[in-house]
């Protein structure tokens, strides 16, 4: 399994708002992906947020990071986002659900 994290940092807060109305739709476009075990959105509060997806293959997880891009685009949401998120993707090594 891999694990990618997106990190959102010097956001507004209104992003989460507007995620969640549209979650749904995000949703959809995260299960259609190859592999997908889960996706996770969390509030860090202060307008930061931190999206977790967790897929049986690699390719999976890199191609949520561009779905996720081409998501914010496709809903104008992008708008809210001045700065790339900071990505981190890695095999995941334990699995304790």
């Amino acid at each position: 399994m891999f694990a990618v994290i997106r990190t959102y940092e010097d956001e507004v807060p209104e992003i989460v708002v507007e995620v969640g109305k549209r979650a749904e739709a995000l949703r959809d476009v995260m299960r259609g992906l190859d592999g997908f075990v889960a996706y996770y959105l969390v509030d860090l509060g202060d307008g930061r947020v931190t999206t977790i997806g967790v897929f049986d293959t690699r390719s999976g997880a890199e191609e949520s990071t561009r779905s996720a891009g081409r998501w914010l685009h496709e809903t104008g949401l992008a708008a809210l986002v001045p700065n790339p998120p900071t990505i981190t993707l890695g095999e995941v090594v334990l699995d304790a659900r």
